[in-house]
């Protein structure tokens, strides 16, 4: 049986990671809701990420709504089986957002929960 050299070995464990790193799939960025709600045709339909603390969270039977407010702007945010997160916890959430109609300066929008995370 042929035994690797210590060369060999290196440029296998270089390939490996390389292969590795190539693989990896770049996170969606957050985004600011200002820029949602200043917009929301653009992203309507489309996976994005906000991140800030929660108000008026509502739960029940596994289902939820809760607000983030990331500073900029405050986004309802709505779930399917995973409840709502407690009053002012510090969240991330990736989702689809959804926008319901722009009247002036009024936007109806939402963001359809798939993950949540800490920011």
């Amino acid at each position: 049986m042929p035994r690797l050299s210590r060369r060999g070995v290196a440029a296998l464990a270089v390939l490996l990671f390389l292969s590795c790193k190539a693989n990896t799939i770049a996170p969606v960025p957050t985004t600011p809701i200002k820029t949602l709600l200043d917009d929301p045709s653009r992203f309507d339909g489309k996976t994005v990420r906000v991140a800030g603390d929660v108000q008026s969270p509502v739960a029940l039977l596994g289902y939820g709504t809760y607000k983030v407010n990331d500073g900029t702007g405050t986004l309802s945010i709505v779930t399917e089986g995973g409840g709502a997160p407690r009053e002012g916890a510090k969240v991330g959430v990736e989702g689809k957002f959804r926008s319901a109609y722009t009247v002036g300066t009024l936007t109806a929008a939402v963001l359809v929960e798939e993950r949540r995370y800490t920011p």
